[in-house]
């Protein structure tokens, strides 16, 4: 998960998703675990996460991904 710019709400947090779950599926297992403001606004399916050669998630590509994505759908 990363937070990037909105303009209605200055910054939202987008989960990057690997897998087959759907979106329903994930706001449904988290609105049962955490408080509905918290959950990710937006779910962003990809194939594979960015890592670095230690394996870490370069969250800084995933931010830019995240702006990509969000102007490709036109918010």
């Amino acid at each position: 998960m990363v937070g990037t710019p909105d303009a209605e709400w200055g910054e939202i947090v987008v989960a990057f998703i690997v897998g087959e779950a759907s979106a329903a599926e994930l706001d449904t297992h988290l609105l049962e675990r955490i408080a509905r403001f918290k959950r990710p606004k937006r779910y962003e399916f990809v194939d594979a996460l960015p890592k670095n050669s230690y394996g870490k998630v370069l969250k800084r590509e995933l931010r830019a991904l995240a702006g990509e994505m969000a102007a490709m759908q036109g918010n």
